[in-house]
């Protein structure tokens, strides 16, 4: 299957690099380009969130990761080569774990599991070469 070269960068950049402003910047290029799909825009705000948990922001971490969710909740069926149920559960324990009360917990970032092989070696790849 094709995947679009943002998509495997954007699965670089937030399994490997885990460089979330940099997810969302080409998430935000493709989500545009392909008619402002939800799925797209759920994969946007999960790592949005992250970006803000990171930088102590739990309330914009808290808004973004629920809303991402919810969208990949809607759009199960659109596997892309990753595994959206487990990303959910995840992402839910990961929310649950910050909305907990008390002091923030320190970042703990989640990741993307690829199940398609041929993107999984792209996502890999796609550290070691310049984008299109």
């Amino acid at each position: 299957m094709d995947y679009d070269w943002r998509f495997v960068r954007f699965l670089h950049l937030f399994n490997t690099e885990r460089d979330y402003f940099e997810c969302h910047e080409v998430m935000e290029d493709l989500w545009m380009d392909d008619g402002r799909d939800p799925f797209w825009q759920g994969l946007l705000q999960v790592a949005v969130a992250l970006f803000h948990a990171r930088n102590g922001n739990a309330g914009g971490a808290v808004k973004l990761m629920t809303a991402g969710l919810d969208k990949l909740s809607r759009r199960t069926g659109r596997a892309a080569g990753i595994d959206v149920p487990r990303l959910i559960t995840d992402g839910t324990r990961w929310l649950e774990r910050l909305q907990s009360g008390g002091a923030p917990p320190p970042f703990e970032p989640i990741a993307i599991r690829v199940t398609d092989p041929e993107l999984a070696q792209a996502v890999l790849t796609a550290g070691t070469r310049e984008t299109p």
